[in-house]
């Protein structure tokens, strides 16, 4: 097999990469928001149930939990595995980025001093006002370096959709691999995410620059 051939075989599962990138970003960052409030609750049982689950989902393996989702159902209840693996694929990684998220967002939001909040109780703001128009903006500023990292971590975990057989780019290219028994498929692939990471390292980039507006 040609490299060029290889290339275009491999391209054909970067769209299916890209999926698993963009869709785990938009359910996760607005459920790690959630799970960083429950976290936060003046509740001790819903705060406490809340940061069990978080230990669970950063204490156990990517790997483990993508299984567990994508097969779980079908050992536990004789459900049928979806056919549509990007399902649960999707469901994992969102799940467990949330919990990456949750723990980035608590402390974006506890590093807001007090005063701040009994100032806007002072204008006559109300709680969810000021959480939304003070609280999160300076939050979103504070925490973009290490969401920045968490995506690029991202980038290269989506990867590891081959352990529930995805046709994501690097399982192809591992397909490629046993056949031809050759190492070039891995160097492609890693071209192609060092690649997919340089774009959305300048994204993010300019992204914190437009945030960085005392400087």
């Amino acid at each position: 097999m040609s490299l060029m051939t290889m290339i275009l075989k491999m391209s054909e599962g970067l769209g299916k990469t890209c999926a698993i990138f963009f869709l785990t970003l938009l359910f996760s960052l607005p459920l790690g928001m959630i799970v960083a409030l429950l976290r936060m609750s003046k509740n001790r049982v819903v705060s406490w149930i809340t940061r069990f689950f978080i230990t669970i989902l950063r204490g156990t393996p990517l790997m483990l939990q993508l299984l567990a989702v994508t097969y779980g159902p079908y050992y536990l209840f004789g459900a049928g595995v979806s056919r549509n693996k990007l399902i649960p694929v999707v469901i994992a990684f969102s799940i467990n980025y949330a919990a990456y998220f949750a723990e980035i967002y608590r402390g974006g939001i506890e590093s807001i001093p007090v005063g701040q909040y009994e100032a806007a109780e002072v204008l006559g703001y109300t709680r969810f006002q000021t959480f939304m128009r003070i609280i999160l903006p300076q939050v979103v500023k504070r925490i973009m370096p290490s969401v920045t990292n968490e995506v690029v971590t991202l980038v290269k975990d989506t990867s590891m959709a081959f352990t529930v057989s995805y046709q994501e780019m690097f399982t192809i290219g591992k397909q490629i691999a046993n056949s031809q028994t050759s190492f070039m498929p891995f160097i492609v692939a890693g071209v192609f995410y060092y690649l997919f990471n340089l774009i959305v390292d300048r994204l993010m980039g300019r992204i914190e620059k437009r945030l960085n507006y005392y400087k």
